[in-house]
């Protein structure tokens, strides 16, 4: 059995441990927070014996644990995932897995000079209905357009617009639309046909400096990509590929509950396979193969790296800044 550790309390973390102990591959065995009460408090439904630390280099030198999920802010995957790793721990970082491409090379470079796996937490590609997209793309024939929407109104907006200055729209926590939400379009591109000959990206910067929306076009030798992606703003379209034969639609794509077909003259025809409500246990199954293999996935970080590598791309053209970048 696994010991995993955890660093963030929050309900995302909560959603991982569950579905990692759900293919029971892991315990839970440790817990950081500021707050050593709120540790101990997360823990209990858990593991009440679980070791609670509120010092990162402390928990990092110990031997408590195997493997860490990280589900910090942006700002800090970095020299989190870093400390970790140096310290032969085996990490799964919460997406982003880097605020650019320099940092997320780095962590890479470390993770294979220890030996050990970092796996960036992009539950999608993971899907069981996801794997039938790709499956039966041929039906559509030659691939020409690709739009991939994901645009939800964010709880912290209002805040925003209140004068506060929520992480969700601070640049020194590496956030903004490109990296939250529209990091599952961007992503979701790559796993399914890899990375693009060109980008050209436009977007709505806040005065804070990050991006409340905007789009990319990532260009392919026979199709293109178009992104749309916001916090600021609701939509309904689903995700769409079409080819000269039809056309595939995916409702949302980060959660991909089942895909639609269309071909010309003929009926919608609908696939799905059952899928686990707690969609994150897939990412879980990837991540504790990876270890008990002793070797990272090369098709994750190739994906990983190539997301990093565009969005780092698409912030430089759209002038959104963070201070990692310096």
């Amino acid at each position: 059995m696994l010991r995993l550790a955890i660093i963030g309390t929050n309900w995302i973390t909560e959603r991982f441990v569950q579905a990692a102990l759900e293919v029971k591959e892991f315990e839970l065995s440790a817990v950081y927070s500021r707050d050593t009460a709120r540790a101990k408090e997360f823990a209990a439904p858990f593991n009440s014996d679980a070791v609670c630390f509120d010092d990162l280099t402390e928990m990092a030198q110990s031997d408590a644990f195997d493997a860490v999920y990280i589900a910090s802010p942006n700002s800090l995957h970095y020299s989190q995932s870093v400390l970790m790793l140096e310290n032969g721990k085996h990490v799964i970082c919460e997406k982003p897995v880097a605020s650019n491409i320099t940092q997320a090379e780095h962590m890479y470079q470390v993770a294979e000079q220890h030996n050990v796996v970092l796996f960036e937490a992009f539950k999608t590609e993971y899907l069981p209905n996801f794997a039938l997209i790709s499956e039966h793309l041929p039906q559509l024939g030659k691939l020409h357009k690709v739009s991939i929407h994901y645009c939800q109104y964010s709880s912290r907006y209002q805040r925003y617009l209140d004068g506060e200055n929520p992480n969700t729209f601070n640049p020194d926590f590496s956030n903004g639309s490109i990296m939250d939400i529209g990091f599952y379009c961007v992503s979701s591109a790559v796993a399914l046909f890899g990375e693009p000959e060109s980008i050209k990206a436009s977007a709505h910067l806040l005065e804070s400096g990050v991006d409340a929306h905007g789009s990319a076009i990532l260009t392919y030798p026979e199709f293109e990509v178009v992104i749309c992606h916001s916090k600021v703003s609701d939509s309904v379209l689903p995700t769409e590929l079409q080819g000269e034969a039809g056309v595939m639609h995916i409702p949302h794509i980060s959660e991909c509950d089942h895909v639609d077909i269309k071909l010309r003259g003929e009926e919608v025809m609908t696939y799905q396979v059952p899928q686990l409500e707690n969609t994150m246990t897939y990412e879980a199954s990837i991540f504790a193969q990876q270890i008990k293999r002793g070797q990272l996935c090369q098709q994750a970080k190739a994906r990983a790296l190539g997301v990093s590598r565009i969005t780092t791309e698409i912030r430089r053209q759209t002038g959104v800044v963070f201070p990692s970048d310096s």
